[in-house]
């Protein structure tokens, strides 16, 4: 699993190519969505949660696609299921290393959240960044599974997506709903059950897409 990691980082130090898109799609969705509410309007603090999330969400699926994008072109995707290693480990391996990239990306496009919707640092934000992380991770765990499954198709683009993101409504939702509630001042208590579903969610689909990934990229 650690090597699998590791090679990844390598990989990613080298071309930077999915950085460079979570960068690029979180900050464009951020730089489009914030024009669309007029400064200091009590609308755009409303919708300073969505927006947050819709470009995590935007972002991640574009990263996720990635994810076994290179191994599929360069035959590498069958060279680690030749390894004398558990399925599940690659599994494991991946999903770690997806969560890895978004979370360093998420470091950038945090403070230009903020930025572009003229909100004020608090001790909330050590709330919000429990509850991104909490999504991100279950992000990972869903879409390095159907990520794949989607790279053995021809229209990897597209089911992609539509696999992944209508199992994740929950952690969109609950992800919005503690954002929203943390950023007019309720504390984590008030939060705790969005937080445990989010938490819940994290194991139980990482369990299953350990379990079931040798199966999902068998021949």
């Amino acid at each position: 699993m650690f090597a699998i990691i590791r090679k990844d980082l390598l990989l990613e130090l080298r071309t930077k190519e999915t950085l460079t898109s979570l960068l690029l799609l979180g900050l464009l969705t951020l730089l489009v969505l914030s024009f669309a509410f007029e400064p200091g309007s009590d609308v755009r603090v409303e919708a300073a949660p969505g927006a947050l999330w819709v470009a995590v969400v935007f972002a991640g699926v574009l990263g996720l696609s990635r994810s076994f994008l290179a191994e599929r072109e360069n035959e590498c995707l069958q060279g680690l299921l030749l390894c004398p290693v558990d399925r599940g480990s690659i599994y494991l391996g991946k999903t770690a290393a997806n969560f890895l990239f978004m979370t360093a990306a998420q470091v950038v496009v945090l403070p230009i959240f903020v930025f572009f919707f003229n909100l004020t640092v608090t001790t909330a934000f050590g709330g919000i960044i429990l509850t991104m992380l909490l999504g991100m991770f279950g992000f990972s765990a869903v879409g390095t599974l159907f990520a794949a499954i989607a790279v053995r198709t021809r229209a990897r683009e597209v089911m992609l997506p539509l696999l992944m993101i209508p199992l994740v409504v929950p952690l969109f939702i609950g992800g919005v709903t503690v954002t929203h509630k943390l950023l007019i001042g309720k504390g984590l208590d008030e939060v705790s059950q969005w937080l445990n579903l989010m938490l819940g969610f994290d194991v139980i689909f990482l369990v299953v897409g350990w379990l079931v990934f040798e199966y999902a990229v068998e021949d």
